[in-house]
């Protein structure tokens, strides 16, 4: 009985927890600084969703990753939101001998996949156009070095309108 007490409160915790959440901006450009560092692009398709492409460095090469995400307010601030959604990524890594990552014997550039999360909390200014974002982007390689990958995450500044 216990059991299902716990599971309805849950439940109730998360329904709440989807209330809805007006998008401060529909696009926003700017810069990733973390792992990977680069280049951040999201746009709204509804005042809860968004799209969001990063191009960021990695291993000595890039990797593009594409996310859906859903947004809802944090706090019950305005302007503050709580994000979290999946996606995938795709790219190259650039390898030397004895890497003390990969520790390998292999030497050259190797192509990557694989899935994403993302769990991350924003905030946009009412006086300027920018916001602040900081997240967690856990990943999971299909292969080369497929396994769980849990060391990216990034504070990230863009310009909104």
């Amino acid at each position: 009985m216990k059991k299902i007490h716990n599971v309805v409160i849950i439940s109730l915790l998360c329904f709440s927890m989807q209330a809805v959440s007006q998008a401060d901006y529909s696009t926003g450009i700017g810069l990733r600084g973390g792992f990977p560092a680069g280049v951040t692009i999201k746009h709204f398709v509804n005042d809860q969703d968004a799209v969001e492409g990063i191009l960021g460095m990695h291993y000595r090469g890039f990797v593009l990753t594409g996310l859906y995400e859903r947004h809802i307010n944090a706090f019950g601030e305005d302007r503050l939101n709580f994000y979290y959604g999946a996606g995938g990524h795709v790219g190259f890594w650039s390898y030397y001998k004895n890497h003390p990552v990969f520790n390998d014997s292999y030497s050259g550039t190797r192509t990557i996949i694989g899935v994403d999360g993302i769990l991350g909390l924003e905030y946009s200014f009412e006086q300027v156009p920018f916001n602040l974002s900081v997240d967690w982007k856990p990943m999971f390689n299909l292969g080369p070095y497929s396994g769980f990958w849990a060391d990216s995450g990034a504070l990230s500044i863009r310009y909104i309108w």
